[in-house]
């Protein structure tokens, strides 16, 4: 077992996590308005919706493994290519970060964690990002791929909750950094463009 490999992960995972994206921000959003317990509801339909993209590819791609290595190099090409993709459109795209929108609507928190595990589920991009992401990180030779998958699909989500619960529980805080700091949107755009260049390295080599 590769340990230093699991750390990559973390490591990746929580630059992922911190950097401005349709997730935390409404996260951020919700917490702002709402109040914390709403934000934390939000979090936690998020991430149980990650449980479901992690099954799929669990068993989807470790079939595929069993049927050919080739097929495997494949994807995993095809995944460095949709993160170098990714990396771009972050390159392109205005870094400024928009937290406040007038038309937020009052929820349950029953009614937030649905939105937010449908959110999730119903996302084919969080799918073909498990499947860009994940292939590179496998980390033992003798345990299934199966097993590997659901150990990376769980640190995913353990620490995308800390982060995400972290960012509802300080939401004034943070939203105040963010107004008076306005070039952190760029510092975070480059965190995500140069972890998105990273991983596509670590994939292809």
């Amino acid at each position: 077992m590769n340990f230093e490999i699991l750390f990559s992960f973390v490591l990746a995972t929580s630059a992922l996590a911190i950097s401005p994206g349709p997730d935390n921000i409404f996260v951020l959003t919700q917490s702002i308005v709402n109040g914390k317990k709403y934000g934390l509801a939000t979090v936690f339909g998020l991430i149980s919706g990650c449980l479901v993209h992690t099954t799929l590819l669990a068993f989807g791609v470790s079939a595929i493994i069993k049927e050919s290595e080739t097929i495997f190099f494949v994807i995993k090409v095809l995944g460095a290519m949709y993160l170098l993709y990714l990396a771009f459109k972050l390159y392109k795209a205005d870094a400024a970060i928009v937290l406040f929108n007038d038309n937020v609507e009052k929820k349950s928190t029953s009614q937030l964690f649905k939105q937010g595990f449908i959110m999730n589920v119903l996302n084919p991009k969080v799918t073909i990002f498990f499947l860009a992401f994940f292939p590179g990180f496998l980390f033992s030779d003798s345990l299934s791929t199966v097993i590997q998958f659901y150990v990376l699909g769980l640190l995913f989500m353990l620490v995308s909750f800390i982060i995400f619960s972290l960012i509802a529980i300080l939401a004034g805080t943070i939203s105040e950094s963010i107004q008076q700091n306005k070039n952190i949107g760029l510092y975070l755009k480059w965190t995500q463009i140069i972890v998105f260049l990273a991983i596509a390295v670590f994939i292809l080599i």
